[in-house]
């Protein structure tokens, strides 16, 4: 039977690419998609989704969700991504958008299909909302992988903060604090050689679909924002990492519990992700291997190390 998916993303490049991972795996139902604002305004993010499940010759709902983050402006990513979030490789979908609200829906998504799978690809705005409106939201998720946060490493949008998180600390920190079984897939695994260098993406080109194409072309902008930053001629997908996860955990091949905090009031550190290494926190959720704590309530799965060829052969099956 096919595992039930509702993914909560901000759609960019990257997440289109991430997307059309789930919409093509033979063993995922995706049942909702709820857009929030981030990489582009929300309601771009509902226009891509829409778009990039038309090209996989799917019709699964686009619901739109929180246009801002719970208490601060949004600031966008559009200089990374393109003004569109696809540099400019997006299209107008037929498909209509939803009129129910994106948290509404996943609620009632929950409700229907307890034990479901929650992907989130941006901001975790529609997250916290979902569980400010009904604490016992996490209760009905088996599992949550979140692409966000930088553990025991450096951001990506400040020294100490990674995007996703930055735009919206506070809706971070309830959902990390709120018992949902959290696995935390870090903006470290979309760089090195866990990117993808020019063979690899040859290895794309060469695979001569629509869908290979667009990842191509969707990526243009972000490949030279990425260049910018770090001097690296890499495709850097974080989302599409954090959904080969999803799909297949046993991708991950280093986890453990740990007690996460995130930082909503320094201007310094806005948006870290504070990692429990050693549990010397004084809080009771510290430090716990993660197959012995299964039910450890509001400690995260950090994602530690994961097997890179597996995680690019799932990627370029789906572009088949």
């Amino acid at each position: 039977m096919a595992r039930k998916f509702w993914i909560d993303t901000d759609v960019g490049s990257d997440d289109a690419a991430a997307l059309i991972m789930a919409l093509k795996a033979p063993d995922v139902d995706v049942i909702g998609i709820s857009a929030v604002g981030g990489n582009v305004p929300m309601a771009q993010a509902a226009k891509n989704a829409r778009f990039v499940a038309e090209l996989c010759g799917s019709s699964v709902p686009v619901y739109p969700g929180a246009e801002t983050p719970l208490v601060r402006e949004l600031k966008t990513a559009t200089w990374f991504h393109g003004e569109d979030g696809l540099s400019g490789s997006g299209g107008e979908p037929r498909q209509q958008p939803e009129t129910t609200d994106g948290v509404a829906a996943l609620l009632d998504a929950s409700r229907r299909q307890p034990g479901m799978v929650l992907v989130t690809l941006g901001p975790l705005t529609n997250i916290a909302r979902a569980i400010e409106i009904d604490p016992t939201f996490p209760d009905r998720i088996s599992r949550c992988v979140v692409m966000g946060g930088a553990a025991c490493s450096y951001g990506n949008v400040t020294p100490a903060a990674e995007y996703n998180i930055w735009v919206d600390p506070e809706a971070a920190r309830e959902a990390f604090l709120s018992g949902l079984p959290i696995e935390m897939v870090g903006w470290e695994f979309c760089q090195g050689e866990y990117g993808l260098d020019e063979a690899e993406i040859e290895l794309i080109r060469e695979i001569r679909t629509p869908l290979s194409q667009f990842v191509l072309d969707s990526n243009r902008t972000g490949m030279e924002g990425y260049y910018k930053q770090t001097s690296e001629y890499l495709l850097s997908l974080p989302d599409p990492v954090a959904m080969a996860i999803a799909i297949d955990p046993s991708i991950t091949t280093e986890t453990a519990l740990h007690y996460v905090e995130i930082e909503t009031q320094s201007e310094l550190t806005r948006g870290m992700t504070v990692v429990d290494m050693l549990g010397v926190a004084d809080n009771p959720r510290n430090a716990q291997i993660w197959e012995r704590a299964i039910d450890a309530g509001e400690n995260v799965a950090i994602t530690w190390e994961i097997d890179m060829a597996r995680w690019k052969a799932l990627l370029y099956r789906s572009l088949k």
